[in-house]
Formats: C-alpha cells, structure tokens, sequence
C-alpha cells in the first residue's frame, strides 16, 4: 500500500496506521490539516498576513518529514515536484512542506482505494 512509494519505510507506514487511523477515510484537505501541513490563513480585519501551517499530530508529521527527505531523492514524482518548487524561488522548508503534504494526499488516496478494494465490511472499517 503505502510502502510502494519510495521514502516511505516500514516505520513510517506504522506511524501513520496508528497515529493517523483516518488515513483513507477522509478528503485530502482534510487530512493534511489533521496532521498540520495545511496553510491556514490569518486575518484581522482587513488585514491579511502570510498563511502559516501550525497545529496537528506532531509524530506523523516528523516521520511524514523523514520520509520526504528520502522521497525527494528516489520518488520521481516528488522529486520533479521538489525541483520545480526549488526553480521557482521557494524556500527548503515550504518546498518540503509542499512535497509533504503531495505524499501524504497519495498515501491517502491509496489507502482509500485499498479499503474500497477489499471487503470492507469483512474486517469491520467504514469508509466515509
């Protein structure tokens, strides 16, 4: 399931099966803002400030960083999308953020197909 995408190892696949049992069970917004790498924008006012991406399961979120790290070497979907955020003048941290928040979209979606595929009501998973 997730394993087959290069960067994330068995350790991360664990982390994220038991501290983010949601995965596959929600939208893909929603889920990276459970997790605290979705941009939240501050307003007052009429004034607008920077978004800023705070909050969330601080254990997924380092093994997620972990995993980037390695997936911007060896995952060519998340490499082009790195190097590309990178020719574009963004800085380390929002470009790995933003490749972060990619991989875990597609952990999601195939964590969501792999319940959809298997008997869901065998095992006792809803699915939303």
């Amino acid at each position: 399931m997730a394993e087959q995408i290069k960067g994330i190892g068995s350790i991360t696949t664990a982390t994220l099966m038991v501290m983010l049992p949601e995965l596959g069970r929600l939208s893909h917004k929603r889920i990276a803002s459970l997790v605290g790498i979705a941009p939240h924008p501050r307003e007052s006012g009429e004034t607008k400030f920077k978004s800023r991406c705070f909050g969330g399961r601080s254990a997924v979120r380092k093994a997620l960083y972990m995993a980037t790290v390695a997936a911007t070497r060896f995952e060519p979907l998340i490499r082009d999308f790195y190097q590309r955020l990178l020719s574009e003048g963004k800085p380390y941290k929002v470009a790995v953020t933003a490749c972060m928040r990619k991989l875990l979209t597609i952990s999601n979606a195939r964590m969501r197909d792999y319940f959809a595929e298997n008997d869901t009501a065998e095992n006792g998973i809803r699915t939303a």
